[in-house]
């Protein structure tokens, strides 16, 4: 099971207004563990006035880059990307999950294939991720971005952006569109719809030519671009999402309380197996998730966004039965293999067996 290490700042560089990129070294003995995939993602925690708070940033490096970088963008009233934005300096330790996520494909570096990409604001993190290992690892390979913001003051690693362009020329292509600001080719203004889309294909895209495509931002807008990449001929293997959790505003106590008291004898039998220990508790009926009961019962469940979202608090489902209220994170074959996640599981059995072990 990931368990948290120190990351000690290197870098803190500021990359618009309200969003920074900061620069991580690992302790040499856990060099290993941070060894990432393009398009992954770190869970960090702080304690903020006693009470600890969980996030995930992902990471904006290439594989080849030699370092380890993430985005983070200040959320309005986000204490976390507030106080990274405000008071993280170089030298400062940071405590952070080595890297998940599942947020790419593998590469093949004798394959000549055609990327798309859409991201949305800070969505762009682990796309670029992506593209720059891309170019670097598959050379035969070309990428086409579409990248959605408020306007150009805000477009995150645009410089970089640039320079990745011409350093590739003619295997990189960047589709800026902004919402607030008009440009030459109206189609490039307003926000990305159902009808952008299909502008964007009847113009700009070749649907039969993509091999793969990334999404990363807001849910409404992935929900549009991924039923247009499907009504172009997409398969579902073909679209890779990765959507940001919404709802991370203020403080989070690290211990959660069920909102329903157990009487004795009449919530379910629960038993957790963590880090190769397994305990047996009480949870309740209704109203509590897997997460909840298992940090109540004072096991150190992994856990960040607590919104669907993330994937790091991820258990299978053993014996016993229990439903999802939100999924955005596990694929069809994860679910039926078992896997849940425990902060939108609650039972509906009487008795509930999982792990986080598998």
């Amino acid at each position: 099971m990931a368990r948290f290490h120190p990351l000690k700042v290197t870098d803190v560089r500021r990359e618009t207004r309200d969003a920074v990129v900061v620069t991580l070294r690992p302790r040499d003995e856990d060099r290993d563990l941070f060894d990432f995939t393009q398009g992954q993602y770190l869970t960090f925690r702080r304690d903020f006035d006693g009470e600890e708070l969980r996030r995930s940033y992902s990471i904006c490096a290439g594989r080849d880059e030699g370092c380890l970088k993430v985005g983070i963008k200040r959320v309005d009233g986000g204490a976390f990307s507030t106080w990274a934005n405000e008071n993280l300096a170089p030298g400062d330790e940071i405590e952070a999950m080595p890297p998940m996520g599942k947020f790419f494909t593998p590469l093949d570096g004798a394959a000549a294939r055609q990327y798309l990409g859409f991201a949305g604001g800070s969505g762009i993190t682990p796309v670029l991720s992506i593209i720059k290992t891309v170019l670097a690892r598959e050379p035969k390979s070309q990428f086409t971005l579409v990248y959605s913001n408020r306007q150009i003051n805000t477009i995150m690693f645009r410089e970089e952006l640039e320079d990745l362009k011409n350093l590739c020329l003619g295997r990189l292509s960047v589709i800026h569109v902004l919402e607030q600001e008009g440009q030459e080719i109206d189609l490039f203004t307003g926000r990305i719809d159902a009808e952008k889309m299909k502008g964007l294909f009847t113009h700009w895209l070749d649907a039969s030519a993509i091999d793969t495509a990334f999404i990363c931002g807001p849910e409404p807008m992935m929900l549009a671009i991924a039923a247009s990449l499907r009504d172009h001929g997409l398969k579902d293997e073909q679209i890779k999402f990765e959507l940001f959790a919404s709802g991370q505003k203020g403080r989070a106590k690290a211990r959660a309380v069920s909102k329903v008291a157990v009487v004795p004898g009449t919530g379910v039998q629960a038993t957790v197996t963590l880090d190769g220990a397994t305990r047996n508790f009480e949870m309740a009926r209704d109203g509590q998730t897997i997460l909840e009961a298992a940090i109540a019962a004072r096991l150190d469940a992994p856990y960040s966004c607590k919104a669907g979202v993330c994937s790091t608090c991820r258990c299978k489902v053993l014996e016993g039965e229990v439903e999802m209220a939100v999924n955005h994170a596990l694929e069809d074959y994860e679910v039926r293999a078992g896997y849940v996640l425990s902060c939108q599981a609650t039972p509906v059995s009487a008795r509930v067996v999982v792990t986080y072990d598998e």
